[in-house]
């Protein structure tokens, strides 16, 4: 049988103060004396009392809530950049609220079920939900855009990678060591992402006279890496893959191996992102990446931001983290 907990009212009595302090005392942000705080918590401890935290929510019209709408927590990049945020917003005892959206049916209704939830913030990591669909959703929430859409003059805040210098450092080391025949593998045609990507190598590209020989289409899975760089290879052999993630470079790079292509003597191979399998030894995929911890900081600070502040655009500079499959790893200073 369920044991009824403590009222507020009962710990205030207990604490010898008023139930405002009992509430000061459980929100991180109020002012009250450490030594205050720390008794009404013990207290609250020994005897199993916890505040109501949407009763709290109706009270400030916060409830310390962000939806993360993401495509999905299987691929390592929103994975692992996800597990970074969601540290950083329970470090500031803020809950994550995750919906996934790939393969879901009716992504709007998924967001309408969590936006009942009165959610303070919202972060928009899916390309497969629009930027409007989520505004006009989550109306009273805060949006914070990490998906790469345009904004196009809507007033949200963003946070963008940009890797024009880190694409020219990969092409410029890889046209100097001789190799003149360039492949793109995307990924989704609707990413937005994955154009900019493209976009950045084509231009870096143009800068040498070149431009990309032919241009496949995965779906940024391990699998589709794989499949269609052996009917590539099977049929051509360009000096360079250009992957849109690295899950895909580590399919080609196994595909390679299949046809006993030598990477990087034969191939050089180029992904995206930077997860953590890649840098495994077995792959040492050179990748193009934001500096680790860099968008789940940039995130977690537009969200600490007082509500009804102008938004902002947070611009993320990508850096190469080189690996064996573009050569010889470049000495460091």
């Amino acid at each position: 049988m369920r044991r009824k907990g403590l009222t507020s009212v009962e710990l205030a009595r207990l604490a010898g103060v008023s139930s405002a302090t009992i509430s000061r005392a459980f929100s991180p942000d109020s002012a009250i004396k450490p030594e205050t705080r720390s008794r009404i918590l013990a207290l609250a401890d020994e005897h199993g009392f916890r505040p109501n935290a949407m009763a709290r929510s109706l009270n400030n019209s916060q409830s310390r809530l962000v939806a993360l709408v993401v495509n999905t927590v299987a691929n390592p990049a929103e994975g692992e950049g996800l597990d970074q945020l969601i540290h950083r917003l329970q470090a500031r005892e803020r809950m994550p609220l995750l919906l996934c959206c790939a393969n879901h049916e009716d992504r709007s209704q998924l967001m309408r079920i969590a936006s009942t939830y009165q959610v303070d913030h919202v972060v928009l990591y899916s390309d497969a939900v629009s930027i409007d669909d989520a505004v006009d959703i989550f109306r009273s929430a805060e949006l914070v855009v990490a998906s790469s859409e345009p904004l196009q003059g809507r007033p949200v805040s963003d946070v963008r990678l940009d890797a024009n210098r880190a694409t020219a450092e990969v092409v410029d080391r890889l046209v100097a060591n001789g190799r003149r025949h360039f492949v793109y593998l995307s990924g989704r045609s609707s990413s937005h992402i994955d154009k900019q990507r493209m976009a950045w190598f084509a231009a870096a590209l143009e800068a040498h006279d070149l431009a990309f020989d032919v241009v496949e289409h995965g779906d940024y899975s391990y699998e589709s890496g794989y499949k269609e760089a052996v009917l590539l290879l099977r049929r051509s052999r360009p000096d360079v893959i250009v992957c849109a993630n690295d899950l895909m470079a580590v399919g080609v790079k196994d595909a390679a191996a299949l046809l006993s292509i030598t990477v990087p003597d034969d191939l050089a191979i180029v992904g995206h992102d930077g997860v953590a399998l890649a840098a495994w030894d077995a792959h040492s995929i050179t990748t193009i990446m934001p500096p680790e911890g860099s968008v789940s900081v940039a995130l977690a600070e537009i969200i600490e931001r007082s509500p009804g502040d102008e938004p902002i655009q947070h611009v993320v500079d990508c850096i190469v983290r080189w690996g064996r499959s573009t050569g010889e790893l470049p000495r460091r200073d």
